[in-house]
């Protein structure tokens, strides 16, 4: 081997030891990041779409008062409608939105109106409405689906009405499947933004998620729904 050859095999080794420490400290660069305090790399997870209407002509703020009447419930667990309306009012009353009230299903003034929470109501039977409850619009609703295990869904068919003009003011109608994958990564994004929580506890938040947990998230994202973007 003469003297050029040697060389150039000496300068391929130092290009390959350069590569390698460039590749070595593009991989400790990106473990830094993801396993420092306060510091994560992630994409946004896709927004629910295509599941919720929005009345571009009427903005909520100028409704007056809401009542919520807890929701129905078409799942085998009792227990699930009273959870979820509760989860419900508080979410959207941290919008503050509109002046918000929640009744029971048992409540007097709407027994006295003998109305199915899913059927489509007549002008006459919202005016009714308003004249029970003593307000501008009602909120209403059903929990179409649920089941805790193996793995947590919740389904919701919910809409606002103006009991004034009979207009339509906001419903939406969607199922969330913990073990979908885009459900998961929105949860794991809620977790995130609203619970002060390390990475370590996160993980093992994600891998058991409590109904009551499940249900915040769901209702935090109801909310949301409600406002323009």
């Amino acid at each position: 081997m003469n003297s050029f050859e040697k060389q150039c095999k000496n300068q391929k080794s130092k290009i390959k030891i350069v590569e390698f420490l460039n590749f070595t400290f593009c991989v400790l660069i990106f473990n830094l990041l993801i396993f420092m305090p306060g510091c994560r790399l992630y994409t946004d997870s896709k927004p629910m779409t295509d599941c919720f209407y929005l009345n571009p002509d009427k903005q909520l703020c100028t409704i007056g008062r809401v009542v919520l009447v807890e929701l129905g419930n078409y799942s085998s667990f009792p227990q699930i409608s009273i959870d979820a309306t509760e989860e419900l009012f508080l979410a959207i009353q941290k919008r503050h939105l509109f002046g918000l009230t929640h009744i029971p299903q048992n409540d007097a003034a709407w027994r006295s109106l003998q109305l199915d929470l899913d059927e489509t109501y007549k002008f006459e039977q919202l005016l009714a409405i308003r004249e029970a409850l003593k307000c501008d619009a009602v909120l209403i609703g059903t929990v179409t689906e649920y089941q805790p295990y193996p793995h947590m869904v919740i389904g919701l068919r919910m809409r606002l009405l103006d009991l004034k003009e009979g207009q339509l003011l906001w419903a939406l109608e969607q199922v969330w499947d913990c073990a979908d994958k885009n459900t998961e990564s929105r949860i794991k994004d809620y977790f995130q933004q609203n619970m002060r929580t390390n990475s370590e506890s996160l993980r093992e938040q994600l891998v058991i998620v409590s109904s009551l947990k499940f249900l915040k998230f769901v209702a935090y994202e109801v909310a949301k729904t409600m406002e323009p973007n």
